[in-house]
């Protein structure tokens, strides 16, 4: 059994792996670079290393031999796709808690992934092979309709990814995404999909150990984003029926043995509105949304993910997997709706998470805390589970309004408005709900509100208040000072 874990990430993800590594009685090592040296991970963690980079593989690998670890959690994001990871933690005799480094290759290629998926007779969409010069694009492009996406082929989360609606959108954006997509994958591949107008982004987590088990959990939802980046997810889908959720199914644990897969993954499809799949991507580690499938199932992927790469058998078989209510999920962003959602780094002067039944909370965060401008804007998930989608969407709302976090504009406001819209609550959505809803989402500020504004910003201790329609007031009242409350105000 592993005994040290070294966590080679930061932030929620680094705290959620290092609550599973205390119930397991695993110790617990973290990383942090000099501007994350005040972290909660890092108090949180049995040890803790300064590292220059999260980036710098070699430098992680020579801490966690020096300091004799078991095992590398790589979290997600950062190095966790890189193949060269589990292949320099294999060569060191280091467990690496993730796939080996021949399924990234197979499974986390967007392109390797795609020739599989069609060689297993899985629908995909048209597309080209990778190319890596505009003039290879421009003869490929020919053989695609318009409007189509230009896609990085080493990695997802909207990174070099374009929508591309005619030839000269094409000659702007090819060499843009192309350095984007080597920027954050080191690959600056890239390849053309058929872009379909108003699909949902349906996923299916997997876990397979190595001796050849592997199952699927109730699909995710996670049609809400915005420029390709999740907001929103839950489990199960309103859209998604028995058979449509078994065909998926198949399908994720079809890719899952033709690459050889181990541990946690997840599959991704887009579906149109007459309940067509298409096979997307697959993601070779584990996902920013994992919570909702553990809040619906009862169980722990991390936990699950340490005891596969110990060499344990998956614990459950595909009939044991039940789903049990409704779970979403809202990522809070350190962001400002009301300036384009330009990214909001800073200290947080006050801090009061929601409590109360069905409600969870991942975050790094604590009153005190200054946010760095370094990182990705994720600044806290609230997580809440009830006996139904209706109840669920309450008790996420509820959540939301007892959230407070000073110092700092985010995206709570605009949360709610998502969370308040009736075609939401209806489940009708797709990839494109935030484009097509936005105005409705981001309303202009009122004069009363504006007063209101002025009012709040000189109240020191305020924490929760009594909402006005739609909770625009919170957009408002979460504003640093009058003067940006004015600025916002004359800007719309």
């Amino acid at each position: 059994m592993i005994k040290r874990i070294l966590i080679a990430n930061r932030g929620e993800i680094a705290v959620r792996i290092l609550r599973a590594c205390r119930e397991m009685a695993i110790s617990s090592i973290a990383l942090f670079t000099p501007i994350d040296k005040n972290g909660l991970w890092v108090s949180m963690a049995d040890e803790a290393y300064e590292i220059e980079s999260y980036l710098n593989l070699e430098a992680i690998i020579k801490i966690a031999k020096e300091i004799k670890a078991d095992a590398i959690h790589p979290g997600y994001g950062f190095l966790s796709e890189r193949s060269n990871f589990p292949q320099r933690c294999q060569e060191e005799k280091i467990i690496f808690i993730g796939p080996s480094s021949d399924a990234i290759r197979h499974a986390g290629d967007k392109i390797e992934a795609r020739r599989i998926a069609i060689r297993e007779k899985i629908p995909v969409l048209p597309g080209t092979s990778p190319l890596s010069t505009f003039q290879e694009a421009e003869k490929e492009s020919k053989s695609l309709d318009y409007p189509f996406l230009i896609k990085a082929a080493a990695g997802g989360g909207g990174r070099g990814m374009r929508i591309i609606r005619s030839f000269e959108e094409l000659k702007q954006n090819f060499e843009s995404a192309s350095r984007e997509a080597a920027s954050s994958f080191g690959d600056g591949r890239l390849y053309l999909e058929k872009y379909l107008e108003e699909p949902r982004h349906i996923e299916i987590q997997v876990l397979a150990d190595s001796h050849g088990n592997a199952v699927y959990f109730p699909e995710r939802e996670c049609s809400i984003q915005r420029r390709y980046q999740k907001l929103i997810e839950e489990s199960p889908s309103p859209f998604v029926n028995d058979s449509l959720r078994q065909a998926l199914g198949k399908s994720a644990l079809t890719l899952v043995k033709a690459t050889g897969y181990t541990n946690a993954g997840t599959v991704e499809f887009i579906v149109d509105q007459t309940g067509r799949f298409y096979f997307l991507e697959m993601n070779a580690r584990l996902q920013v949304e994992h919570p909702v499938t553990e809040m619906v199932t009862g169980l722990d992927l991390v936990k699950a993910q340490i005891k596969i790469a110990s060499g344990e058998k998956l614990a459950w078989k595909q009939e044991e997997i039940k789903s049990r209510g409704w779970a979403f999920e809202a990522r809070i962003n350190g962001e400002d709706p009301y300036r384009d959602f330009l990214p909001s780094p800073g200290k947080i002067t006050a801090l009061q998470f929601p409590e109360g039944p069905g409600v969870r909370i991942d975050s790094a965060l604590y009153a005190g805390y200054t946010v760095p401008e370094t990182y990705d804007s994720l600044i806290a998930k609230i997580i809440v589970h009830a006996e139904n989608r209706g109840d669920a969407i309450l008790r996420m709302h509820r959540a939301l309004t007892e959230l407070h976090i000073g110092g700092l504009p985010t995206t709570t406001p605009f949360l709610l408005n998502i969370f308040h819209h009736a075609e939401f609550q209806k489940g009708n959505l797709s990839t494109h709900f935030l484009n097509q809803h936005l105005p409705e989402l981001l309303p202009p500020f009122t004069e009363e509100e504006v007063a209101i504004a002025e009012v709040i910003a000189t109240l020191e201790q305020i924490r929760t208040f009594v909402s006005l329609p739609q909770n625009r007031w919170a957009v408002a009242g979460r504003l640093n000072n009058i003067k940006e409350v004015h600025e916002a105000h004359h800007k719309n």
